[in-house]
Parts: structure tokens; C-alpha cells; sequence
């Protein structure tokens, strides 16, 4: 879905190989690609999330996408579900060691909605990396760039990408 010319233009570096694979996850199809990178750190990989063609009766992707990300205040069931997302995201945490050797509780971000791309798309990340998610009616896929880039920056590569990828869908 995505070339490895066009990563390599958008990572700015040499892709030196491609790994891809496909299979259930809970009762979704997922299609995989992993770009290696000749640097390690900025290698990228794209996940497709598709409802499984060989069941009918499964769940759809655009209905997860609603409950895992989509929150609705106008009415009273969206109000509950940002309760319940908002608890989740208040308990949702890491722990990390600090200088001292101690275990302290690390708390990670809601995710941050991205506009101009997609039906819908959220950034979901931390300190250390993220990925974004991005859903066209009824597939979503995520894309993660790496590197030593800043946030702004990692959202725009993996922008560009998801944009490519959307094409061909």
C-alpha cells in the first residue's frame, strides 16, 4: 500500500528490506508491512484493519473504530462512553524507574485528533513514540513512523504515508 520509494522519501533514508503479513486479530483481517530501515530507529510500519471477509457475521471495524475512539457528547450514551473513556485513560499507565531506582507511575495521553486525513484520525503516543490511526469508512489502518523526530514531525510523516495509503484502498 505504501512503496518503499515513498518511505524512504518521506524517512529520508534507504529501506533495505520489506516484511509483510496478514492474519486474524480478535475477529478482524490485518495486513501488515514492516519498512527496515538501513538506520534502525527510523523504520516504519503500516497495519490494515478490515473486517474478516471469510465471516459475515463478525464485527465491523468502523463500529470498534466508534467505541475506541469516536466520542459523541450530544446525546446520553455518548456521555457515558466518555466517562468510561476518560476513567480508562485516567487508570491506562506505565511504569518507569526514576534516577533514584524508584517505581513511579507514568500516565499516557488521550489521543490527540488529526485533522485533514480520513474519515477520522487520531495520534496516540507518548514520550518515546506513537502511532496514527486513521479510518476510511469501513478500514482503519495505523501507521507508525520512527526516528529522532519530535511529535509534530513524526504526525506529518505518518500523515504523508496514511495519505498514500488511503489511495490505494
Amino acid at each position: 500500500m505504501i512503496t518503499k520509494q515513498e518511505v524512504e522519501a518521506i524517512q529520508v533514508t534507504s529501506i533495505i528490506d520489506t516484511k509483510s503479513s496478514e492474519g486474524l486479530s480478535g475477529n478482524f483481517l490485518v495486513s501488515q508491512c514492516y519498512y527496515s530501515s538501513g538506520e534502525p530507529n527510523k523504520s516504519v510500519s503500516l497495519a490494515v484493519t478490515q473486517a474478516d471477509p471469510n465471516d459475515a457475521t463478525g464485527p465491523d471495524p468502523a463500529e470498534y473504530w466508534k467505541e475506541t475512539f469516536s466520542i459523541s457528547g450530544d446525546d446520553k450514551e455518548g456521555e457515558e462512553a466518555k466517562d468510561k473513556k476518560e476513567r480508562a485513560e485516567e487508570d491506562k499507565g506505565t511504569k518507569r524507574r526514576d534516577a533514584h531506582g524508584r517505581e513511579e507511575e507514568e500516565k499516557t495521553p488521550p489521543p490527540k485528533k488529526i485533522e485533514g486525513i480520513g474519515e477520522e484520525a487520531y495520534w496516540a503516543g507518548d514520550r518515546v513514540g506513537g502511532a496514527l490511526y486513521v479510518l476510511k469508512k469501513d478500514v482503519f489502518i495505523r501507521v507508525s513512523v520512527g526516528g529522532p523526530d519530535n511529535e509534530e514531525t513524526k504526525i506529518s510523516k505518518s500523515k504523508a504515508l496514511a495519505q498514500k495509503a488511503l489511495q490505494r484502498l
